[in-house]
């Protein structure tokens, strides 16, 4: 029997070269990176307080923890006050683009955002993302600021 280092070892050998296998799809061998996502579509006739708080859980919900804690911070500062446009850009702006490392280069300003995101609401996150107050953003804002407004 072969020892617990060289069945490791012959495991993630076979992993790397064959790559795991729920992430082909069928005898095509694709990676998960030729799967398409489906596209964005604006959800109509959503009550804007139902679609305040799908924002907020999904700029808490992202991809890369960058995103996770800047996004969620700006949606503290702002999504209660945001207009149904605004609520509307914001929505397209983290949902659309299928990269979240695009929508952090856009707003820390290292790439410039395509015209189709380049509104208002990205202004609003670039000059949040500056930090001009030097504020510590370590983390997610706790969530007891939505229980304090509601009393």
């Amino acid at each position: 029997m072969p020892s617990l280092f060289l069945q490791c070892a012959l495991l993630s050998s076979a992993f790397i070269r064959h790559g795991p296998r729920f992430m082909t799809t069928g005898d095509t061998a694709s990676s998960a990176a030729d799967i398409q996502l489906p596209a964005w579509k604006e959800r109509e006739n959503e009550l804007l307080e139902v679609k305040r708080a799908r924002l907020l859980y999904e700029s808490r919900k992202r991809g890369m923890l960058e995103n996770c804690i800047l996004l969620s911070l700006f949606a503290k500062k702002y999504l209660t006050t945001m207009t149904a446009a605004q609520m509307s850009q914001y929505d397209r702006l983290i949902n659309k683009p299928s990269n979240d490392w695009d929508i952090y280069y856009w707003a820390t300003g290292v790439a410039e955002p395509p015209e189709e995101f380049n509104n208002e609401i990205m202004h609003k996150l670039q000059e949040f993302a500056k930090n001009r107050d030097k504020e510590q953003r370590l983390r997610q804002p706790d969530l007891e600021y939505l229980f304090k407004e509601a009393q």
